[in-house]
């Protein structure tokens, strides 16, 4: 690597990557490298006081960001600098003047990448425009997934997007078609999966053999489609079988892609415990080497986080490919009518007293509005309280194990809005509607995070929350999805998604009972070298998201 001063290198140079050996290279057994060094691997630092160009890169450039405190969390780059933007990418870092076309003054602001959700249920427009508010410049549907993927990708594109995005290949959309003969195929949207709720066999049956023959083609057409891997929502389906879990193992693994699953059960006592569905995730990650992911450990895990989060972290130190994400709630969102809401003792499996620790458009519900709506509408979006991290010490605790696990993501579970009356907001609306209801960790997860964890507890360093927000969701992807090795990082050469801050302004505002409130700090977002937020103020006609994809296999 060169040094002194005004020397010119490539972004290849500035990180090596040699030392983290990628997913494809990795092997169960003894000589296997545990994956926690692939999430964990030390970066080359970078020569903060050199100035750093793209290759035969002189200037002017599209904008110059000035004097912002630059975050690099693969670099542990923490200082003042000067960004130079031209088209996409970014093209010069430097601690010297820059010409540019367009000039941002970030005194006093952080200039970080943009945050990175891998698990955005809400895929439409008005969902990405409240995220990118939260300082997400990539958003993407991993756990549910969506079917047909390419008509999900040819819809957004044709649309439209503020911000980044794909989906995974949904595994329970695959089901219900195999399963339920009567209903229409597929759409790409989450409005059919919703509908879906209303029936029962795709929920709570083994599937045919010949039923199982016709889910796993639809999930590998997905894939060869450019899907980004299998959205395993066994939460949802509980009544699959143990080889139907297997086969989607060994196809991920055939594809060289993660699973993203919401495991089978959701219950802190034995049996069909959280701990035993994690037991079967970490199973098959060992018997077909697949890269196995498991979604929010916080939610799923209940009141049982300690014993989960140590069998995963186990499975991670003898080598398996096993990753996580988690956000900083103690409520989950759902639909009504999801298995993990029914039978009479379902209350005792969360842990919580009452069926009132559930709540719809931020009030109370009892038992028999909880059964009705399972009947007359199963697809209503719900809020789950299981955890009070502001009230008990206790369950601070639990909250910060799951949050603070090592090398995993912060992800929203973002779900898509809805007005008063159930319906999809979507298209061209904003702002969100006063009477528009999702969980506040739609729109606010990010900012809580980086608020709660660096401002106010004072747990981590900027640097590494960012290292949580941004880089390691490239870390668990970029092996299986070749884009994400551009995202996540402040550095010559890469996406130029930036989310520019001020941190003690960094605030969550939606609450469960105004979940449209805005966060606040965000300042400008920068979406693939184009200001979508400047001045705190949105750019409507603004869509500079692109899709991110794998390649599509003829």
């Amino acid at each position: 690597m060169k040094t002194g001063t005004n020397s010119t290198y490539s972004s290849t140079e500035t990180v090596d990557h040699s030392k983290r050996s990628t997913l494809t290279k990795l092997a169960v057994g003894a000589a296997a490298l545990p994956f926690a060094s692939v999430l964990h691997a030390s970066a080359e630092k970078l020569n903060t006081d050199n100035l750093v160009l793209l290759p035969n890169e002189k200037g002017p450039f599209d904008t110059v960001i000035e004097n912002g405190r630059v975050i690099d969390p693969e670099t542990n780059l923490d200082a003042v600098r000067n960004v130079g933007i031209k088209g996409n990418r970014i093209a010069a870092i430097t601690n010297q003047k820059l010409q540019g076309n367009k000039v941002i003054d970030a005194s006093g602001l952080v200039v970080a990448p943009g945050f990175i959700d891998m698990h955005a249920h809400g895929q439409q427009v008005p969902a990405a425009r409240a995220q990118a508010f939260d300082g997400v410049t990539t958003a993407l549907e991993m756990e549910s997934g969506l079917l047909p993927i390419a008509k999900f990708y040819d819809d957004c594109a044709k649309e439209g997007r503020p911000i980044n995005y794909g989906a995974s290949v949904a595994w329970t959309y695959a089901r219900v078609m195999a399963k339920e003969k009567d209903v229409a195929p597929a759409d790409g949207t989450i409005v059919w999966f919703q509908n879906a709720f209303s029936l029962k066999n795709w929920q709570n049956s083994l599937a045919t053999k010949s039923e199982l023959k016709e889910i796993l083609a639809s999930v590998e057409q997905g894939l060869k489609e450019g899907g980004l891997g299998v959205g395993i929502n066994a939460g949802y389906a509980p009544g699959y079988g143990h080889k139907e879990y297997y086969e989607l193992a060994k196809l991920a693994k055939r594809y060289e892609v993660p699973t993203y699953t919401h495991i089978r059960y959701l219950n802190s006592a034995e049996p069909q415990s959280s701990f035993e569905a994690y037991q079967e995730l970490i199973s098959l990650s060992a018997t077909t080497g697949a890269h196995m992911h498991i979604c929010h450990l916080n939610s799923t895990s209940v009141q049982d986080i300690e014993d989960c989060a140590d069998l995963v972290q186990s499975s991670i130190d003898n080598g398996l490919a096993i990753t996580t994400e988690a956000y900083p709630y103690g409520a989950g969102s759902s639909a009504v009518g999801a298995e993990v809401f029914r039978g009479e003792d379902w209350t005792e499996r969360w842990g919580v007293p009452s069926a009132s620790y559930m709540e719809m458009n931020g009030k109370a519900l009892k038992q028999e509005k909880i059964t009705e709506l399972q009947t007359s509408a199963p697809g209503s979006i719900v809020v789950m309280h299981f955890l009070k991290p502001d009230e008990s010490k206790d369950d601070r605790h639990k909250m910060d194990r799951s949050v603070l696990f090592p090398g995993a993501a912060i992800a929203s579970d973002a779900m898509p809005w809805m007005d008063s009356k159930g319906k999809l907001i979507e298209g061209d609306i904003w702002p969100i509607p006063a009477d528009a209801f999702a969980h506040p960790r739609s729109i606010a997860c990010f900012s809580r995070f980086v608020n709660k964890y660096v401002n106010e507890y004072k747990a981590i360093s900027l640097v590494e929350a960012m290292e949580r927000t941004s880089l390691n969701a490239c870390r668990i992807l970029e092996d299986a999805i070749p884009q994400m090795k551009q995202k996540g990082r402040v550095q010559v050469g890469k996406d130029a998604d930036l989310a520019i801050f001020k941190l003690d302004e960094v605030k969550d505002v939606a609450t469960f009972t105004k979940p449209n409130a805005l966060s606040t700090g965000i300042k400008h977002l920068i979406v693939n070298g184009i200001a979508l937020i400047e001045n705190a103020e949105l750019h409507m006609d603004a869509m500079p998201g692109q899709a991110v994809r794998r390649d599509v296999i003829a």
